[in-house]
């Protein structure tokens, strides 16, 4: 009886990963897809209040600019604070960012925020991270995801976004590990995140860039021994400004990651107005993964078989319990099978993820 429950409760978790959690990524910056109307609709029903110093800026830097890009029509338009035909957005309503290492100073001054009588309009809430990422632990990370569980629990007319950390490529290992708690968390408790992270590693066109910095830069490896480009320069360079992508001026990186950045902030805002996404994106969330492959599965012995498709090789993966706690991380470092040390985990569900969004489930016996 045990384990039928525990089967149900895996079915459960899993069928609700991708089609309840909203994750918005580098999937998510078509802008066009979105219809007009849903644009209106956002303009006309959130009033949302944003948290952020210098990196999280990089969304009001890019729609700032993007209405005048996209003609000068109004349709993108924002205002701090409500305005007929704007999108409501109470710009750095308070002081600082999400801080470094289990700092809980951000959650305090928004419950202050919200707690007076004339902010009763606001239904969403958005943080950013400002370095707050590469130097944070495990533990830290929890902290933040408990802060805003418990935000959301007192205030549930209220969305609250999450938010990954910028690219650090003299912190690879450490941010990609906590923005990966982040990002299974979200996806295992049906979150809304914004995930800063993954849309400053695609260029347009998808191609993906493992060792980046926040400049866009990207490195041969995660040490940052050697500089190989910098993929926004090198799309920008190839594309006409002014038609491909504008001008702006979002700090520390180059006008298409702040293109970018808006355009994925639209596309968060439709989302919360209630747009379901183009096809494609629903897709992407709904869907298993299968670049990773376990077995056997139900793992009744002490240890995990596992192997990747070639794209994933030396890449790290992270094992999650149903909770969403991460347990395990490992490198795969050939495309032979890989067995994994298992026997200190209790019976029940768990995912591997990698930090390429794919997912893989499996259940210990």
């Amino acid at each position: 009886m045990k384990m039928i429950n525990l089967t149900l409760l895996f079915l459960f978790s899993f069928g609700t990963i991708f089609s309840q959690s909203i994750i918005i990524d580098h999937n998510c910056t078509k802008i066009d897809s979105i219809p007009q109307s849903v644009i209106n609709k956002a303009k006309q029903s959130l009033h949302i209040v944003y948290g952020h110093t210098s990196h999280g800026s990089q969304l009001i830097s890019g729609m700032d600019k993007l209405d005048d890009f996209k003609g000068g029509t109004g349709l993108y338009s924002w205002h701090d604070g409500p305005q007929e035909g704007a999108l409501d957005i109470d710009d750095r309503f308070v002081p600082g960012d999400l801080g470094h290492n289990g700092d809980t100073t951000w959650a305090s001054r928004t419950r202050t925020y919200l707690n007076a009588t004339n902010h009763s309009d606001v239904n969403v809430v958005i943080w950013s991270w400002c370095g707050g990422m590469s130097d944070n632990t495990q533990d830290g990370v929890q902290t933040y995801l408990d802060k805003m569980d418990e935000l959301e629990k007192d205030y549930p007319k209220i969305t609250f976004v999450y938010m990954t950390g910028h690219s650090d490529i003299w912190s690879d290992a450490d941010l990609k590990t906590n923005n990966q708690q982040i990002r299974d968390y979200c996806k295992a408790h049906n979150k809304v995140l914004y995930d800063f992270h993954d849309i400053e590693r695609y260029d347009p066109d998808g191609k993906f860039f493992e060792f980046t910095n926040d400049d866009c830069s990207y490195y041969r490896d995660g040490n940052g021994s050697e500089k190989l480009g910098n993929w926004a320069e090198e799309w920008q360079n190839k594309h006409t400004k002014g038609v491909d992508w504008y001008d702006c001026s979002p700090a520390h990186t180059k006008p298409l990651n702040g293109n970018l950045k808006a355009y994925a902030a639209w596309w968060l805002w439709s989302r919360l107005a209630g747009w379901e996404g183009t096809s494609a994106d629903v897709a992407v969330q709904q869907k298993e993964r299968t670049n990773i492959k376990v077995y056997p599965n139900p793992a009744l012995k002490e240890y995990l078989n596992i192997s990747v498709d070639n794209r994933l090789l030396g890449s790290t993966l992270y094992i999650i319990d149903e909770t969403g706690k991460q347990v395990k991380n490992f490198q795969i470092k050939e495309r032979a099978t890989q067995k994994i040390d298992i026997r200190n985990f209790k019976n029940g569900c768990y995912f591997i993820t990698s930090n390429s969004g794919d997912v893989v489930k499996f259940i210990k016996q």
